[in-house]
């Protein structure tokens, strides 16, 4: 699946979920200090953008490490990320992390809530179909942590504005357009082991 700057930041965005987000970051800052939480959230957005810039340089060595090919990365890729998109469509429990005690670091905002394996996986993918534009991957995953950085500043109000039934809708909304592209990148990459199989 050949993807261009404008689709592989929307599948990022997708991945990374930024207003399904929103609930575990409220409730985990609710004990930090409201003149602290934008640094805070600023810092862990910064923290996942460098570990998923390390995998999309990396990321070729280990496939090639573990002897892996670029079509299992794509079908494990489809794979994760349609079993991501059934969870955000059908919520099981609460999408609410337990209140910290503090303030949180790394774990559970940066990792693995914005850089979970689905988008280290996502942003594999993308440098192993075409390594040559790892330029614009950069660029796609600089866009998408900054939409990242203003949606969680602006958690507390989006969440007060919307209310929990709408951000509940547009988290399942982009949860059924995850499924789409889960599907896509699976039959493809069924389609070209076959091809394989045949030659």
């Amino acid at each position: 699946m050949a993807y261009t700057f404008a689709s592989a930041t929307i599948l990022l965005l997708l991945i990374t979920d930024p207003f399904g987000n929103i609930p575990i970051f409220v409730n985990a800052l609710r004990n930090v200090a409201p003149e602290r939480r934008m640094r805070v959230i600023l810092r862990e957005v910064l923290i996942a953008f460098l570990l998923l810039l390390s995998f999309m340089f990396i990321g070729d060595g280990f496939l090639h490490l573990m002897n892996l090919s670029d079509l299992s990365m794509q079908i494990a890729g489809a794979v994760v990320m349609f079993l991501i998109a059934l969870r955000m469509i059908f919520p099981s429990g609460t999408v609410e992390a337990d209140t910290m005690l503090g303030e949180p670091l790394i774990v559970p905002l940066a990792i693995p809530a914005l850089a979970g394996p689905s988008a280290l996986a996502t942003v594999m993918l993308l440098v192993s179909q075409a390594p040559e534009r790892r330029l614009e991957w950069i660029a796609a995953l600089c866009v998408t942590m900054a939409v990242c950085a203003v949606v969680l500043v602006l958690s507390e109000r989006i969440q007060r504005l919307a209310g929990k039934r709408v951000m509940m809708a547009f988290e399942r909304l982009m949860g059924l357009i995850l499924v789409a592209i889960a599907v896509e990148m699976l039959l493809r990459g069924i389609k070209q082991f076959v091809q394989q199989i045949q030659l």
